[in-house]
């Protein structure tokens, strides 16, 4: 099977005033978006995934990782990172799943920019217009908080029932302004271990 791609969006948002002060280091958010028909929709409840995930999950993460590559301009430039998918009402919130939850998948943007962290994640079902939320983190350091972010989008016509928007988010820079520490100060205040936070 070929996987059918309706339409792509690129966007580029860029922050430079936050809390009504300039920022030194505007923060730039791009995603990648995808408009695909569901292959699995009005086929009834389908028990083996695979065969569609391994047709269309390596093009979906090639397409949309040279999107944001190029976009962003190098791999490298990326500091944070972040994939979603957004079912229409005819499908499942495991067909969203299938074609991001893979390694055929994230790999080719985990490879692209050299990132050692996991892809934070969005799975959710809408119709058209529906949020598309793609949470974002460090691409190699899962406990900076000035990399975690949000980038909230949407396709006015997407998805339709029988679709999915597949989708990829990438930001230079973090949050203006951040003030709140990170993970690791917390952990030597409280005198807890950075492998069990809450101790347990």
């Amino acid at each position: 099977m070929t996987i059918q791609i309706r339409k792509t969006l690129l966007q580029v948002e860029s922050v430079l005033i936050e809390g009504g002060k300039s920022s030194s280091q505007p923060l730039t958010l791009y995603t990648a978006a995808a408009v695909v028909t569901n292959p699995w929709a009005g086929r009834g409840y389908v028990e083996d995934l695979r065969p569609e995930i391994h047709a269309a999950a390596p093009v979906l993460g090639e397409l949309l990782t040279k999107m944001i590559i190029d976009a962003v301009g190098s791999g490298d430039a990326v500091e944070a990172y972040g994939k979603a998918a957004v079912v229409g009402l005819d499908g499942e919130l495991e067909h969203a799943s299938a074609l991001i939850h893979t390694l055929r998948f994230g790999n080719h943007y985990r490879e692209a920019v050299g990132a050692k962290s996991y892809l934070a994640f969005c799975n959710t079902r809408g119709g058209a217009n529906a949020p598309i939320m793609i949470p974002l983190m460090d691409k190699n350091d899962e406990g900076r908080r000035s990399h975690y972010l949000t980038i909230q989008t949407a396709i006015p016509d997407a998805p339709t029932a029988n679709e999915i928007v597949v989708a990829l988010g990438a930001s230079v820079g973090g949050r203006p302004h951040h003030r709140i520490g990170d993970r690791y100060q917390d952990l030597k205040e409280m005198g807890r271990d950075v492998g069990n936070p809450a101790a347990v």
